[in-house]
């Protein structure tokens, strides 16, 4: 711009020229840098073993020769050929079933029983907790003691009860309730989690919609039933999602209380799995029941998903 007496005077620029940012995997902008240790743990120890045991199931171990050899289709087709294999889908699903029926009712009551604030709630909802903490292994040998045939408080109640006698005691005898033993540690140890989480999806409703409904002369079951449990639908979802993929792989409490037995009335899919690859020595038999059990986790989980249209 021209001044008086011929001196030009330059404008200085209304916008500064931003740096050029730094490139490369290193740079502390990259997410993938951030990103990286957990992705390296999860390939390594997630999907590696998984890709193994892919391959493994394809294989069968030779222990004279301490080398797997390729049977290709052999262990699958043994597999659904298996009676006992269908013996122990047959318990899985029914461990699965009446376990998260009664974990999910039961967590439901008794999570609006605590949002009523009775006395001492405080001091329930503490208490409500310790199982969770519980290292599964100490919780199954808890249970192992108090099913005790001869000296178990929960073996004593059931028999007073006429449930169970001395001589088909809750765990042993012929197993006709050994199942049940096992799911009386399943479902003591894990309804808390329904508890807390259906719980805190109680505390998130708004007042204003349990007060109207209220004034519009809504019973208190019409309030849970039509107002409160519609609202949970997302919070209820996502806890069973949780729990009916951990039903699925359940083995501490059957390895603890019963070994599978008797004559395997509670012989999982998993504890099968571990008997064939650590007790038989069939590493590629073992894999393929591993590998099964994962693809009907997923399919199970995925149908989940799309029929309840969850969003995450």
């Amino acid at each position: 711009m021209a001044q008086p007496g011929g001196v030009t005077v330059g404008l200085p620029s209304s916008t500064a020229e931003a740096p050029t940012p730094k490139r490369g995997f290193f740079n502390s902008a990259n997410p993938w840098l951030w990103l990286s240790p957990a992705l390296i743990f999860l390939i390594v120890y997630s999907l590696g073993p998984f890709i193994l045991n892919i391959v493994m199931s394809f294989t069968e171990f030779k222990a004279r020769q301490k080398t797997f050899t390729f049977v290709g289709v052999d262990n699958w087709t043994d597999l659904f050929q298996d009676s006992r294999f269908h013996n122990a889908l047959g318990i899985t699903v029914q461990y699965v079933v009446v376990a998260l029926t009664i974990q999910v009712c039961l967590g439901l009551l008794i999570a609006v029983l605590l949002d009523s604030r009775p006395f001492g709630v405080g001091l329930m909802q503490t208490l409500i907790i310790l199982p969770m903490v519980t290292a599964p292994v100490v919780a199954g040998m808890l249970f192992r003691l108090l099913t005790h045939s001869e000296f178990g408080y929960i073996d004593y109640i059931f028999q007073n009860l006429g449930i169970v006698t001395k001589d088909e005691p809750l765990i042993g005898g012929k197993g006709v309730y050994a199942l049940m033993g096992v799911l009386i540690v399943e479902i003591w140890q894990w309804t808390p989690f329904i508890v807390l989480i259906v719980l805190a999806g109680l505390k998130s409703i708004p007042t204003e919609v349990i007060e109207a409904a209220q004034v519009d002369g809504a019973s208190a079951w019409q309030r849970f039933w039509r107002v409160k449990l519609p609202l949970l639908r997302t919070v209820l979802s996502i806890a069973i999602l949780f729990r009916l993929v951990d039903l699925f792989r359940v083995f501490d409490y059957v390895a603890i209380l019963t070994a599978g037995g008797p004559a395997l009335h509670t012989e999982t899919l998993s504890y099968y799995g571990y008997v064939n690859t650590f007790q038989q020595v069939k590493f590629g038999y073992g894999a393929t029941i591993g590998v099964f059990l994962m693809v009907v986790v997923w399919i199970v989980a995925f149908s989940y998903i799309r029929i309840f249209r969850m969003k995450w």
